[in-house]
């Protein structure tokens, strides 16, 4: 009557896995926008370009607003009815943004794109997580295959949009999507993971307030410099509708029998200390707009060679989730994984710091791109494992989205306006210094076109070349803070002779490693939780 597999029994394990890679890979990377071929949208659209931004955070917002129902989602419909719908009609969203050119229609369509995705990834996540059995491999082994797929996606967006034309990769996806829908039809089994729940249980109005709130917020992230910040009254306006409707989603949550949100997991320390880390671990993420601005703006790099640099990722992504996986299996402290991620960050940052030059070749981003994607891969593992650990199930599932969205987007957003704002507030600053180097004598009319060009290529060098170094100095603050950080070890221990004298038996200790042995085991693997 129940299966708590994906599959029937028929079907042989490599080829599930095999299946499961599939769905991985075309779901993970799955979005209504692709990063790298935005300029294509604007240009095809004419819509702005911050439209289209804000579409890119409203795909994680959408999968934050999924997290605290997902498994209800999951023991409500048979895996294959719902697997193959919502495949279906991530083929047919992907389709309706090949042919549209409304960006909101691309806004919508990639909320609801989030939301549907994080159900089928919910669905692989605990085959594959009691398939590997620890939850820290696990990680390594997800995280970095997720990421090299990102990467791989975002470049072939680019390629197919350069070549063809930024509809071709939409259609291409949704005709993936409709393949897919078509073989797990056939392999998957019809029955229920468990005990069929009900959904009228599920408050949707919080699910509304949620998405409201970050919404909003996403939408002053993406227009505040096209707007011009607080001298907008747009951006006012949404930020007052942000902060309204995250009260009113607090206060909601207290007066619900089964509150879609908990705040419950936001006052242990490793849940603080994990939300602190991957704040600056934002700060460094966000440093894909500086890049891009040096390659595009200075370089003069077109859009398939700039995405191509994300590639040189790849290496560092896969080191990353063979140290990650080796590191979990020793059960070595997570302290100097975290710490030699963040050193990679700093690293990446510094050489960055000294490549602001206009005759930086090619060669010259093996080593910073290396760099970066094994600090964000190995910090993704790491500080995800630090800040979900010894949480119990339902309170994770809870606020899981929360912290989701802090770390993906909050985090992400917050920087990369700043470095928005600051770049262009440095860049001016720039001109005017570099101004008391022009006269008559040095800029005659003949020359004055170019001439300008170099300064404005200069000041932008300047202006990212100090954002960077800002960077450099907080992050060793932050490589500071991970070194003092006990990352949940007793600071003192009392001497073995002293606990066996405190009257608990070795057969007491020995079932209560067996107890919390068996809870990881259920947290992890989230079967029979309802």
């Amino acid at each position: 009557m129940y299966n708590k597999g994906l599959y029937h029994d028929w079907v042989p394990k490599p080829v599930q896995l095999l299946l499961m890679v599939l769905l991985l890979s075309v779901v993970m990377p799955l979005g209504g926008v692709y990063t790298g071929n935005i300029s294509y949208l604007v240009g095809g659209t004419g819509a702005l370009s911050e439209y289209f931004l804000w579409a890119n955070y409203a795909t994680t917002i959408g999968m934050g607003a999924c997290m605290p129902v997902v498994l209800r989602m999951k023991m409500r419909f048979k895996v294959r009815d719902k697997i193959t719908l919502i495949l279906v009609v991530l083929g047919l969203l992907s389709y309706i943004n090949s042919t549209t050119l409304q960006p909101m229609v691309m806004v919508t369509s990639s909320l609801i794109i989030g939301f549907l995705k994080m159900m089928v990834a919910i669905e692989l996540f605990l085959p594959l997580m009691a398939m590997i059995g620890n939850r820290g491999i696990f990680y390594g082994a997800f995280y970095s295959f997720v990421l090299m797929m990102n990467q791989v996606a975002s470049y072939y967006a680019v390629e197919v949009s350069t070549f063809y034309n930024w509809q071709h990769f939409y259609v291409i996806v949704a005709v993936l999507c409709f393949i897919l829908a078509l073989l797990h039809w056939v392999f998957m089994h019809d029955k229920y993971f468990a005990l069929k729940v009900p959904l009228h249980y599920i408050d949707w109005l919080s699910i509304l307030l949620f998405i409201s709130t970050f919404m909003f917020s996403a939408y002053v992230y993406s227009f505040g410099k096209q707007q011009d910040w607080w001298n907008s009254s747009k951006i006012m306006y949404s930020s007052i509708a942000a902060f309204i409707s995250f009260a009113l989603l607090a206060t909601r949550q207290l007066t619900l029998k089964r509150p879609y949100l908990s705040f419950v997991i936001f006052k242990k320390n490793n849940v603080q200390n994990g939300l602190f880390m991957l704040f600056w671990l934002g700060m460094f993420l966000g440093t894909t707009t500086l890049q891009n601005t040096f390659a595009l703006g200075v370089l003069g790099y077109d859009q398939l060679t700039n995405a191509r640099l994300n590639l040189l990722m790849i290496p560092g992504i896969i080191l990353a989730g063979i140290v990650a996986i080796f590191w979990f299996k020793k059960e070595k402290p997570l302290k100097m994984f975290i710490f030699s991620g963040f050193s990679a960050m700093i690293g990446y940052a510094i050489i960055m710091y000294f490549s602001m030059v206009l005759e930086f070749n090619y060669e010259g981003w093996y080593l910073p791109m290396f760099l970066k994607g094994y600090g964000m891969c190995s910090l993704f593992v790491s500080v995800w494992f630090y800040t979900l650990d010894k949480l119990e199930l339902d309170d994770m599932l809870a606020a899981i989205g929360l912290v989701l969205v802090w770390r993906t987007f909050l985090a992400v957003g917050i920087f990369s306006a700043l470095y928005s704002w600051f770049q262009y507030h440095f860049q001016v600053i720039a001109i005017g210094d570099l101004a008391v180097y022009m006269d008559g004598m040095t800029i005659t009319p003949q020359t004055l076109a170019g001439s300008m060009k170099v300064v404005q290529l200069n000041a932008i060098i300047v202006a990212t070349k100090k954002i960077f170094g800002f960077i450099v100095v907080i992050g060793f603050g932050v490589l500071v803070y991970v070194l003092t950080h006990h990352f949940g070890r007793e600071r003192f221990q009392y001497g073995r002779f002293i606990r066996m004298l405190s009257g608990k038996s070795v057969i007491a200790r020995r079932r209560l490693r067996e107890r919390k042995k068996l809870l990881e085991e259920i947290k992890d693997a989230a079967g029979p939780a309802m």
